[in-house]
């Protein structure tokens, strides 16, 4: 295992959520990549224009429709992301560039080899972990997941 920072952790625990909410591991890893590309620009400062909108309604309701699409816009829970709609499923986007699985594998995945087996599972059993109202939120996700993970699983 090489360089695992924030970036990959990120990218791991995301895409678990969204695998545990409802994602293909597929569309799941697109979802993963483009959080952590996300909150990483975000953190430098690169988005100028406003962010996307969060999904204002109330928690019965994202319980029982915590995925929802409207347009070229996708919800998980009350986070969303660009997408657009493949053969192969659902892929998340910031800007024009598509975070495709196979980016996953090599810019998250790979990092963890050989254990990245291991770490996947350890990954879904934190998140699943937590309560429905905690991941269908992005603040209380980064929050409570996150936050208080980052570091003990980078140095793992």
């Amino acid at each position: 295992m090489s360089n695992i920072g924030r970036f990959q952790v990120m990218a791991v625990l995301q895409a678990a959520r969204a695998f545990v909410l409802g994602l293909s591991l597929e569309e799941a890893k697109s979802w993963g990549l483009n959080r952590a590309i996300f909150y990483a620009a975000a953190k430098k400062g690169y988005f100028r224009r406003p962010k996307p909108p969060s999904r204002e309604v109330h928690l019965e309701e994202l319980i029982k429709k915590p995925l929802e699409r409207k347009r070229d816009f996708f919800y998980l829970g009350d986070e969303g992301a660009f997408f657009v709609e493949t053969e192969h499923g659902i892929r998340f986007k910031i800007g024009k560039k598509i975070q495709r699985p196979e980016d996953f594998d090599n810019q998250i995945a790979s990092r963890f080899w050989p254990i990245f087996n291991e770490i996947w599972d350890e990954a879904l059993k934190i998140v699943s972990e937590h309560s429905k109202e905690v991941l269908l939120s992005q603040r209380q996700f980064y929050k409570k997941v996150y936050e208080p993970l980052r570091d003990i699983l980078k140095e793992r």
